[in-house]
């Protein structure tokens, strides 16, 4: 344009020529400052660590502790637990799992990062991430479901759109072998999932439509991030196809879930217990099999097989707590306060800031009519975890089992306080009214909790 002013004498031949900045250069973040890709890639190490460190010394996690961590898994996901969606992207299965992903992401995420600017990038990496699970949810909803390989692809097919559809400075054959590279990582990805069992492709594909989608929407309606509410237009569309989808998907699958919920999860927990089963005899000195195969024996209550199993573990690992603390519970839960009392003890005694051992610990003196013991355990945990649910009314009802009104009173009023209102939580608060006489508190108490209970059955 200014050339052709030139050309109509309107400019002079000496005017500089003004450079404008290209849509998708990086400006106005430091290069020394921390990226969001590096946060994410250390966002996904330290849950993998983390859930290393709580559920023993295996890298390799049983289907059990993913689910319980936040797995995508259709009978939970469809029934109301749509965060999975957003959880299951920062778990992996095993180090190897977790390094390939990690690797893929330094590399994905840092182009894409650059091309599109810190924040959009991350709304297109959770929007093709949850777009990932959908689809994985969508196909086979029996099938578990962790990894950042929803998201990856998602900027796979991001970056590919884009490039492809993109106005760039750079020069067709950088932009060429750039497109070849993004094409042959998509493909050896997809090639090699489906050698292997286990890879979930469903959600691989949906990131990656998801992702073209996006990408090539920014690059036709909004390439420049000067103009945040173009951007801002773009990705909310991306959201509302992503909703959209969710949304069918649950209308097409969550019918089948309640007929299907229960077979399935019985027939996964029978296959992960048969497999556990032929771990641990081919090494009976493995703890980590034995303390999997004790979960498994939990979720499908077979308790007296789980008991079995934890006190192996202990026998083969005795400062394991994870174990010591499953075996406690599973005491109580056969009204075994003595034995259970006996394991929390010595756990307490190992970790004295173990606040779940001290919780046990007075759920079992409370089970044996100890209440004093009780109260001073509970003091405990609330002196560790101040917010824990629950506590306070645990303590209250054994201070009302000792008379001890008025502190009954300021306790279940202190759970209210933390957890809100509850029909449970009411009764007991208009049992320690009425232990002091105060009448009118009491029925008040007991019309809250009849409100609620109506409010529940509504």
């Amino acid at each position: 344009m200014q050339h052709e002013a030139a050309q109509r004498g309107e400019d002079s031949d000496n005017a500089k020529q003004v450079v404008m900045p290209t849509p998708w250069a990086r400006r106005g973040e430091s290069s020394g400052s921390i990226t969001l890709t590096q946060v994410l890639l250390g966002a996904n190490v330290a849950v993998f660590v983390a859930m290393v460190l709580a559920s023993g010394p295996s890298l390799d996690f049983t289907g059990e502790v993913m689910v319980r961590y936040g797995a995508n898994f259709g009978p939970y996901t469809l029934s109301g637990q749509w965060w999975r969606l957003l959880s299951y992207m920062f778990l992996h299965g095993s180090l190897i799992h977790i390094a390939f992903n990690m690797w893929c992401l330094w590399d994905l995420g840092a182009l894409a990062e650059n091309l599109y600017g810190r924040w959009t990038f991350a709304v297109v990496y959770l929007l093709t991430g949850v777009a990932g699970g959908v689809a994985s949810v969508g196909w086979n909803p029996s099938v578990l479901s962790v990894g950042a390989s929803g998201a990856i692809f998602g900027l796979a097919g991001a970056l590919v759109a884009s490039f492809y559809l993109g106005e760039f400075s750079l020069g067709s054959i950088a932009i060429k072998g750039t497109l070849r590279s993004l094409a042959m990582f998509i493909g050896i990805n997809i090639l090699f999932g489906s050698m292997f069992p286990g890879v979930d492709q469903a959600c691989h594909i949906g990131g990656l439509i998801s992702g073209l989608i996006a990408g090539g929407l920014i690059a036709r309606v909004a390439p420049d991030r000067d103009k945040p509410e173009r951007r801002v237009g773009v990705l909310l569309l991306v959201v509302l196809i992503v909703c959209g989808g969710a949304a069918g998907v649950t209308r097409w699958r969550g019918s089948q879930i309640g007929s299907r919920q229960v077979g399935d999860i019985r027939r996964n927990a029978e296959r992960t217990i048969s497999a556990l089963q032929t771990k641990v005899r081919q090494n009976p000195q493995d703890a980590s099999a034995h303390s999997a195969l004790a979960q498994a024996y939990i979720s499908t209550q077979q308790i007296a097989e789980a008991q079995t199993e934890l006190k192996q573990v202990l026998k083969l690992q005795p400062q394991n707590a994870q174990a010591r603390l499953l075996l406690g519970a599973v005491y109580l839960r056969q009204k075994q306060a003595a034995d259970a009392r006996e394991q929390f003890a010595v756990l307490v005694a190992q970790e004295p800031n173990n606040a779940d051992a001290h919780f046990g610990l007075a759920q079992s003196f409370e089970d044996e009519k100890n209440f004093s013991a009780a109260i001073e355990e509970y003091k405990s945990v609330v002196r560790l975890q101040p917010q824990a649910g629950g506590v306070y009314y645990r303590m209250g009802l054994s201070q009302g089992q000792l008379k001890q009104n008025d502190d009954a009173i300021a306790s279940f009023l202190k759970e209210k306080e933390q957890t809100g209102d509850d029909p449970d939580l009411e009764l007991a608060l208009a049992d320690a009214y009425q232990a002091k006489g105060m009448t009118q508190q009491s029925q008040d108490a007991r019309d809250k909790a009849a409100a609620l209970r109506a409010g529940e059955r509504d």
